[in-house]
């Protein structure tokens, strides 16, 4: 057993009975590689991750690889779940040295921690090769090493300074138009999405698609968005039995994933799907989030109101090994005894055939035609058949709960709640259903009574776990969070005030920001840092800015920015995040890596618009303006009196009034509400 049985985190956990002896990124570590003047391998991954099962099983259970690892080298062992910044810094590394990135990552580095090697998934025997030729050569020719270490440590810098010059304008559609003819020469208009694989989902991408594709009444567009979400809802990648989305598709039609569920990613495709779902009224996408959410609550929710993380890719086999995705997939004999009779109609529902195999016999569940085509083929009344297929779904349920469960991650990490948070508000907002903002609300209040430290900063993670085995089990929110916890609460916590009204969650938004401005605001670079300055630095600063999975910290913060702007009349958080898009614009090389910037710059355009809202029946009104998909207004409201600036002097006690307002001009209070959803909503 080697220190990582003193640490909470799954991932780690998984590999404290290695024979390497690993140890958590800590002071004692660092230091320990400083005084023998050690080579330090860095080994990141995390607990879903099937490759990093992979690789521990290869190697890192191996007593030859151990042996090689524990006589030269001080070996640490990182949760890119936990520790994002330290994931970050040395996955630039490891683009600079291999061109591409991945996990698991392992890097090797000065006794000081600048990487002189690295790259992904190593078999056994090039790993012991490269480690042993790595130390013969620190030992023989140090020279030569540490020349290497500081070209690419200067390199590491230099990428982290972000270009000052900025765009002319904050919004200029000739760009915006010459962005999308680029981006869409990638487009796969077979099966949505982009024409590579492997497939990730991006949401960020198809927010930005669906809000530009609404507001230039680009039909082509929204028709993609919509060929994207279809797709990606007919499976493998969406779970069909239980609901969820797997992380990406290693194929070009979205039907097998690595078979890791993750929080972040539910989150995200919720809140599309809900602001889909407004625009196109599918049922399917309503399908999508009701099974999605239902998932989520029965699976990562707990009652301490907080989301667990993940599931595994793995899980047992029928002869009790690991294998990535034993738990999902199903076998022609298998549906044949469970379905009898239903069988046929189900293998063309689902595709028991050459477009539903997988492998060694193994099929993933996906449609590639909708309910009501199959009906309509085999004259069968549309109802008819989507009462089979949940029936048949049921059915498979029940004999997969038989199975063994992949393996859980149950630590809680503050911005995917947050973003899991929004998700469940974004579904609220499209459906209606109260149960989603209970769920939400219990969230929100879990963050802020447990993850928010009375000093004033947020925890990064909270888990039920043992740190050592002397030690009574106890619930712990630990690690000092990063930018992209607080950009995501934030963002999170603004979305909660306009589906409630409650100023309260406004309030504690701007404290947060505020916060943010204290210890993460570098006004030279005028982009917020990843991590905080009372944080012990890295070897290089990061600053956030490239949309991925999840959309970069400094592009929430900046919209988080313009919408707080608005609601308290702060002129400085209005002009930093004109700054921070400015400065953005011109680095825009390939429009989906800054998706979530091109987002930003559309509202700042001519067809933004900001709504007051007060009287008695304000809170009746944001109801159905939240039904609407308005992307382009800014929503606030009052009972009565409120003491947020942008509703000061506008309460109304007997009759609700409206004031519509743009770039801090109002038009004269109105009450004719349906016509001001028409105004709004409306861009012939």
């Amino acid at each position: 057993m080697n220190e990582l049985h003193l640490e909470t985190s799954p991932y780690l956990l998984q590999h404290a009975n290695n024979p390497v002896h690993w140890k958590a990124w800590n002071e004692s570590a660092l230091a320990q590689a400083q005084n023998q003047n050690k080579l330090i391998i860095i080994s990141i991954g995390y607990s879903a991750c099937h490759w990093c099962h992979v690789m521990e099983h290869e190697s890192f259970e191996d007593t030859e690889v151990a042996a090689v690892m524990n006589a030269h080298f001080i070996n640490i062992k990182v949760d890119r779940e936990e520790r994002p910044d330290i994931d970050a810094v040395y996955m630039k590394a490891v683009q600079i040295m291999t061109g591409h990135g991945g996990w698991p990552m392992n890097v090797v580095t000065l006794p000081d921690g600048r990487p002189i090697w690295g790259g992904t998934y190593f078999r056994k025997n090039e790993w012991i090769n490269a480690l042993e030729k790595l130390q013969e050569i620190y030992r023989e020719n140090p020279e030569t090493i540490y020349d290497y270490a500081q070209q690419l440590h200067e390199g590491l810098q230099t990428i982290s300074i972000i270009p000052k010059t900025a765009s002319e304008t904050v919004f200029d559609p000739k760009t915006l138009t010459q962005h999308l003819e680029k981006w869409q020469r990638s487009f796969d208009w077979e099966f949505g999405g982009m024409a590579r694989a492997p497939k990730f989902m991006m949401p960020t991408n198809y927010e930005f698609l669906l809000r530009y594709g609404y507001q230039t009444q680009n039909t082509e567009l929204l028709n993609f968005v919509y060929l994207t979400l279809t797709k990606m809802a007919y499976g493998g990648l969406f779970d069909t039995v239980d609901g969820g989305f797997s992380r990406y598709s290693v194929d070009l039609k979205w039907h097998v994933p690595h078979f890791e569920k993750m929080l972040y990613d539910n989150g995200q495709l919720v809140s599309l799907y809900a602001n889909a779902y407004k625009l196109s009224g599918n049922d399917l996408y309503k399908e999508i989030i009701e099974k999605t959410l239902q998932f989520v609550e029965k699976e990562w929710f707990t009652s301490e109101g907080s989301f667990y993380a993940a599931l595994d890719a793995d899980s047992l086999n029928s002869e009790n090994h690991l294998e990535e995705g034993a738990f999902y997939v199903w076998t022609k004999t298998e549906l044949q005894a469970l379905l009898g009779t239903d069988y046929e109609l189900f293998s063309e529902v689902f595709n028991v055939n050459d477009f539903g195999h997988w492998e060694h016999g193994n099929y993933v569940l996906i449609q590639n035609q909708s309910t009501e085509t199959i009906a309509t083929q085999h004259h069968l009344d549309t109802a008819v058949l989507a009462a089979k297929k949940k029936k048949w779904e049921n059915l498979l349920y029940s004999a997969r709960s038989k199975r063994s469960k992949p393996r859980l991650d149950d630590k809680c990490i503050t911005s995917w709640n947050a973003i899991m948070l929004k998700g469940f508000v974004d579904a609220y907002k499209a459906l209606g259903n109260v149960k989603y903002m209970n769920i939400a609300l219990q969230n929100a209040h879990f963050i802020t009574q447990k993850l928010w430290s009375p000093e004033g900063h947020l925890y990064r993670t909270y888990k039920n776990g043992t740190r050592g085995e002397a030690e009574q089990s106890v619930a712990k929110a630990t690690i000092n969070a990063y930018l992209e916890d607080y950009a995501q609460v934030i963002n999170a916590l603004i979305a909660l005030y306009e589906a409630t009204l409650d100023a309260s969650w406004l309030d504690t938004a701007k404290q947060l920001t505020d916060y943010c401005f204290d210890f993460f605001y570098d006004e030279k670079e005028a982009f917020f840092a990843y991590t905080s300055q009372t944080d012990q630095p890295l070897i290089t600063p990061h600053f956030e800015t490239e949309d991925n999975v999840i959309p970069a910290a400094n592009s929430v913060m900046a919209h988080n920015l313009f919408q707080l702007g608005i609601y308290y009349h702060n002129t400085y958080y209005e002009s930093v995040a004109e700054k921070m898009v400015r400065y953005m614009l011109p680095n825009i090389d390939y429009p989906s890596a800054y998706s979530n910037w091109l987002h930003l710059s559309l509202k700042y355009s001519e067809q933004n618009r900001e709504l007051a809202i007060c009287g008695p029946e304000a809170l009746d009104y944001v109801f159905k303006i939240n039904q609407k998909y308005a992307p382009n207004i800014v929503v606030a409201g009052t009972l009565d009196q409120s003491h947020l600036p942008f509703l000061t002097g506008r309460s109304s006690q007997n009759q609700t009034v409206l004031y519509l307002c743009q770039n801090k001009t109002c038009q004269l209070p109105r009450t004719d509400f349906e016509q001001i959803i028409q105004e709004i909503t409306s861009f012939s």
